[in-house]
Parts: C-alpha cells; sequence; structure tokens
C-alpha cells in the first residue's frame, strides 16, 4: 500500500505538472491547489479545508511562486482563473481522486466505520420525499457519514459534478448530462389535494370543480403558470384558473391548507401531509415522472459512495 501510493503521488506530480519548480510542491499543497482551483475564493476554501485564510494564502503565494503562475486573479465578480490554472484543474482532480481511491480502497468498508462527506443536488420535493428519510437513517447506520444538501441546478450540473462540488444527483433522466451515469430509482405521480372543511371538495373531485377551481402551480424556474396539468386539459378541451405560482412545492400544502385553492402535487409530499389536507384523485390523466440518481464516472467505485447510491436505492 505505501509503496503504490508513493507511485501515485509521484505520478501525480510528473504527469500533472510539467516544466516546473516541483521540489517546493508535496501533497498537501496539491490538494490546497485543486479546492482554490475549485472554489475560486480563498475564504471559501479555506473553510473547505479547516484552515485559516491567512494560512491559505501563504499557501497560495507558495504553489504562484512554484508553478510560476497567478494561478487566481481578480476581476469584477470574485476571481477568475488563470488560462494554466484551467488546463491544470481537471488532470489535478483527476490524480488526486486515484489517490485517494488508493487510501480509502484499503480502509474499512463497514458504515458504522466509514467516514466520508457526500454533496447532494436536489429539488426541494427530492429532499423532502427522499433525502430528509435518508439523512436519519444514515444516523444510525453510517454516523460518520457527512451529507450536504444543495439545489439543484440543472444548467450547471454537469460542471458541478465535473469539479467535484456536488458528488450526486437526483432529477428527471431528461435532466442528466449525457456524460454522466445515472441510475433509475422510482417513479412518481400526482395527486390532488385541497383542505380539509373545503365548502366545495368533500372526497372526490370532478372535472368540472376541478377546473373551476383556484388553482396553485409550482414553476420551478419562477414566474410560470402552465404545466403537465394544463397539457392534458388542453388535449381534452378544458382549462383550469390558475391562481398562484410558487417556485417549489413545500410552500403548496401550507397555502391549500388555508385556503379554498387546490393544488397538484407529487404524491409522496401529499401522504406527507394526508392529517391536514384531502388527497385526492385527479379528475384526468396526468403524467407523472422518473427521479434518477446522476454522479460522474470517477466516483462509481468509491466505495463509500457506492454504498451511499445502493442505499439510497434500496430506500427510493
Amino acid at each position: 500500500m505505501a509503496q503504490s501510493l508513493q507511485a501515485l503521488k509521484s505520478n501525480l506530480l510528473h504527469a500533472v505538472i510539467d516544466h516546473m519548480d516541483t521540489k517546493n510542491l508535496d501533497l498537501g499543497l496539491l490538494v490546497t491547489l485543486e479546492a482554490l482551483l475549485a472554489e475560486r475564493n480563498v475564504t471559501r476554501a479555506a473553510r473547505r479545508l479547516n484552515l485559516s485564510q491567512p494560512a491559505l494564502s501563504a499557501r497560495l503565494a507558495r504553489l504562484r511562486e512554484a508553478l510560476g503562475d497567478p494561478l487566481l486573479i481578480p476581476a469584477q465578480r470574485g476571481m477568475v482563473l488563470t488560462q494554466r490554472a484551467v488546463e491544470l484543474q481537471q488532470p489535478l482532480h483527476e490524480a488526486l481522486e486515484s489517490v485517494r481511491r488508493v487510501v480509502e480502497g484499503g480502509g474499512p468498508t463497514d458504515p458504522a466505520t466509514m467516514q466520508a462527506t457526500l454533496v447532494i443536488a436536489a429539488s426541494d420535493y427530492v429532499q423532502y420525499a427522499l433525502l430528509s428519510r435518508f439523512s436519519i437513517a444514515l444516523r444510525a447506520e453510517a454516523p460518520m457519514i457527512r451529507i450536504s444538501w444543495r439545489a439543484l441546478d440543472v444548467m450547471a450540473l454537469s460542471t458541478q459534478l465535473e469539479r467535484g462540488e456536488v458528488d450526486l444527483a437526483f432529477a428527471a433522466p431528461e435532466h442528466a448530462p449525457a456524460a454522466m451515469r445515472q441510475r433509475r430509482l422510482y417513479e412518481e405521480d400526482y395527486a390532488v389535494i385541497a383542505r380539509r372543511g373545503h365548502p366545495t371538495v368533500q372526497g372526490s373531485l370532478g372535472l368540472d370543480l376541478f377546473c373551476a377551481l383556484d388553482h396553485v402551480v409550482v414553476s420551478p424556474q419562477g414566474g410560470g403558470f402552465a404545466g403537465p396539468t394544463d397539457a392534458a386539459l388542453e388535449a381534452i378541451g378544458r382549462r383550469r384558473t390558475v391562481a398562484l405560482s410558487t417556485p417549489g412545492f413545500l410552500i403548496v400544502p401550507e397555502i391549500v391548507s388555508r385556503s379554498d385553492m387546490i393544488a397538484l402535487i407529487p404524491r409522496r409530499i401529499a401522504n406527507g401531509w394526508s392529517d391536514q389536507v384531502q388527497v385526492l384523485e385527479p379528475p384526468l390523466a396526468i403524467p407523472g415522472f422518473v427521479i434518477s440518481s446522476i454522479w460522474h464516472e470517477r466516483t462509481t467505485n468509491h466505495p463509500a459512495q457506492s454504498w451511499l447510491r445502493d442505499r439510497l436505492a434500496a430506500l427510493a
């Protein structure tokens, strides 16, 4: 193991950093460089590495001297990478991942003793429907694994996965970047919710009443007043009244429980509110959706991440 790790460290220095002074570089400095290139911000990189900002600034100065390049330069909004830094970023990250696999591959695989930090990107719906239960279960099964949730940004997802800013994402398969691995987890459908004690909705809902009532819709990008339900209604020559558009699902049951508006939301969220709202079948067929897990190829064989993906799939 020690010999293999030493060989990897040597290969890392020679393969990633050509034609420069390497005598002042060590593995710790390269990890610092990886964090700086990913964060593009000294303060955030220091926080990520659990270092003081002065200590990280000193390391950045050493890296600049050794590499003969400023690496990060001030811009109108924060810092930007030099061309040399851009060229280093991906091979450096992949080489360090190889070192981590050697180190972690020989370590314990028992979840109870496994140590890792996993950054997960997901919508508010997936956070509620899946990640909340997963995070609770994980405290009992793998208490030394830390989970960081972040909002899903479909447009930035490919870059985030490539840079290691996100380890695992959850989205519909059509939103998965083409170069990434994915695994189908489950199908979801929609239910109608209305407040208990609603003056006109009591246990069932016909199409005429469905179209006449005021609706809350979810528009993830904000500002939209139509969705799959409207396309299904248009196909049969009907329309509904949309009174409110929100950017996420989690606030919708609260609004519905306090008003006479109704909403179609994923059934897993609706069932979680069944003690406060009526959960009803839609009066027409509304297409559901699929949720998949998405990750970068380099983490496929990572022991901790592989176990976490399997555990999430079992829970889903």
